[in-house]
């Protein structure tokens, strides 16, 4: 098995070296596997790719490229530059430090690679890891990650769907519990929830110099979404799968608005 792999958070993030491993895993002893990861940390922004400029990539290690852009324009460099074209059979990006369970999702650099990756063809999964008072602070915070990780991926291919090549395809978001390892319950599908009363916001600061300057933060992510959605099921100590599409349509308000219909 041929594996691209990315991330957001950096050609030198611990949870790319994790992945690293996971990928390994699953390729197998005649498998290949090609990074593609940004020069510097790519957090926050979904799926941008850089097209107003001309990016640099350069060979940062063996099977290893480094890139100064976004994580989508990485998943873009390795298919058409670094394996001239050729299809990968599976993407996988991250994994990222901190969940991209609910609202997440929306502004993550790991799942922008797994949307790109989808749109190119390939089946593409984003893995982040979830913190919490519970794991924060172990020795290996990646811990539940790198022991579940290859698991987590191979039951995901081996129950693929067949996709209609006209629509837009499947893409995954698994994130793992705030756990160890050994706490982790098992794995479970749901569909993408929503942290209520929890979102970004800014906070000021002021320099020495007196010029303004603004912080963006998040919110509280200990907060469930509703019982079955993912981040409910992360801090029950479940892993979360969540298959995802592009097609960003409200199929079901489509006959509701009909009536604006001409």
């Amino acid at each position: 098995m041929r594996i691209l792999i990315t991330n957001d958070d950096g050609i030198s993030a611990p949870g790319l070296a994790v992945l690293k491993d996971i990928a390994d895993e699953v390729a197998g002893p005649d498998g290949h596997v090609t990074t593609v990861a940004p020069a510097f940390e790519q957090s926050g922004v979904g799926h941008a790719i850089t097209y107003t400029r001309p990016m640099s990539i350069y060979q940062h290690g063996p099977d290893t490229w480094a890139c100064d852009g976004s994580p989508a324009d990485c998943v873009l460099a390795g298919i058409h530059e670094i394996l001239g074209g050729t299809l990968p059979d599976l993407i996988l990006s991250g994994v990222n430090r901190g969940n991209n369970s609910a609202e997440n999702s929306l502004y993550s650099g790991t799942l922008g690679a797994a949307i790109e990756g989808a749109l190119q063809g390939v089946p593409s999964i984003a893995l982040s890891q979830y913190y919490g008072p519970r794991n924060r602070d172990l020795e290996n915070t990646f811990d539940a990650s790198a022991v579940h990780g290859a698991d987590v991926v191979r039951r995901i291919l081996a129950v693929l769907p067949k996709e209609d090549p006209d629509s837009y395809r499947l893409f995954f978001n698994v994130n793992i519990p705030p756990v160890p390892a050994a706490d982790v319950q098992g794995v479970r599908v749901t569909p993408q929830g929503m942290r209520p009363g929890v979102g970004f916001h800014t906070e000021p600061l002021t320099a020495p110099s007196g010029k303004p300057f603004l912080w963006i933060t998040g919110g509280n992510q200990q907060v469930p979404t509703a019982p079955g959605t993912d981040a409910a099921v992360n801090l029950e100590g479940y892993i979360s799968v969540t298959p995802m599409r592009a097609d960003l349509t409200d199929h079901a308000a489509l006959a509701a608005l009909s009536g604006i219909n001409t």
